[in-house]
């Protein structure tokens, strides 16, 4: 999971596979996201102590939605294409230069701020030059807030919720194989089985990916013929809420944008392009006594994608994202400008205020 989380020894997995499987008691359990990170950090910084649960660290709309096992579940999607001609300000200081922000708990009132001179990225500061230069890695950038008994579940039960929630995030959007455009077998295996018109929306996402059928609502995905990541660091900026929701269950939220620096596939190529993706993802961790449902999955509620430079009106299944070559042929959308950093706002009003067509224009990458 590159920098997003910690990996586990190869002869431990294989005890906690024997022992798992021979039921043995007291058998250890698969460390969460939280909890590789939370081990990462004890590594690379001794002495300090555990973090708590809150971590320091185009436009186009689409939806569709099904009444499934008694919830509904939504899906829209929000594309911007990126005209570095019209940029109109960035982020001063470069990867690594000034102290990262504090986590975010809750919506910001204010886009990032702005300067007037440009300072392109590159491949070994792929994140200079724009808000992402201060937000954090991986799982890191992601806050979670305190768990309590909620709905039909325990305190502990809701921590181990939230844990899980967190895991999907990085199984969908942070994992390295699955960026490189690998099927996210370890995310669909967390979504509830028995919601019929889920899975089949995931069947026909991967096998003939269309506008209503598109995997990129869901999961992040580059086709590694045509462009590779830049290094394995991933920049995240979010957080996770939860409340009660129907029948009882734990409804999670999760509102994160996503910062995916890439190049050409070719060797030797070094223009660093971003692809920005802020998803909304709405998760029912549903009391079993009354949805039909398996251990440790969750039924989906719903899920929003905002996306830049990421392919206006492209369904291939993977990221498109433009380098100069493409962006001097393609034009520059529909004149409506976007700010793909901008969080102030809530996910329905972003979708709401893009309308139905078109391909509106970055700010900044």
């Amino acid at each position: 999971m590159g920098k997003g989380g910690a990996s586990i020894p190869d002869e431990e997995w294989e005890r906690f596979q024997r022992e798992a499987e021979a039921g043995i008691q007291g058998a250890p359990e698969e460390p969460s996201a939280r909890a590789r990170m939370v081990a990462r950090r004890l590594r690379e910084e001794p002495g300090h102590p555990v973090p708590g649960r809150n971590h320091q660290l185009a436009p186009r709309r689409r939806g569709k939605g099904w009444y499934v096992v008694g919830l509904l579940a939504a899906a829209a999607l929000l594309v911007v294409a990126l005209d570095p001609g019209r940029v109109t300000g960035w982020f001063g200081g470069s990867d690594g230069g000034s102290a990262p922000l504090a986590a975010e708990s809750q919506r910001p009132d204010q886009p990032p701020a702005t300067e007037a001179a440009a300072q392109q990225p590159t491949v070994q500061q792929p994140f200079r030059g724009s808000p992402a230069a201060r937000w954090s890695d991986g799982t890191e950038g992601i806050s979670l807030p305190a768990a309590r008994a909620t709905g039909w579940m325990s305190r502990k039960q809701v921590e181990q919720a939230l844990d899980r929630s967190l895991d999907f995030l990085a199984a969908s959007s942070l994992n390295p194989a699955v960026l490189r455009g690998e099927r996210p077998k370890t995310a669909i295996a967390l979504i509830n089985p028995h919601q019929q018109d889920v899975q089949s929306y995931l069947k026909n996402a991967f096998r003939a990916p269309s506008r209503e059928d598109d995997p990129l609502l869901l999961f992040s995905r580059f086709e590694k013929a045509k462009v590779r990541p830049v290094g394995d660091v991933v920049r995240t900026r979010g957080r996770i809420t939860y409340r009660e929701g129907k029948r009882g269950a734990v409804e999670v939220t999760t509102d994160v944008t996503y910062v995916y620096p890439v190049v050409r596939a070719a060797a030797g190529s070094d223009e660093v392009a971003r692809t920005i993706v802020r998803r909304e993802v709405v998760m029912s961790w549903d009391n079993p006594a009354k949805v039909i449902t398996e251990p440790g999955t969750f039924s989906l509620v719903s899920y929003k994608s905002d996306t830049t430079n990421g392919g206006c009106d492209s369904f291939t299944g993977y990221f498109v994202p433009e380098f100069s070559a493409e962006r001097a042929t393609t034009g520059s959308g529909d004149g409506r400008e976007v700010d793909p950093y901008d969080r102030s706002t809530s996910m329905d009003a972003r979708l709401r205020d893009a309308g139905e067509a078109g391909c509106g224009t970055a700010t900044r990458s």
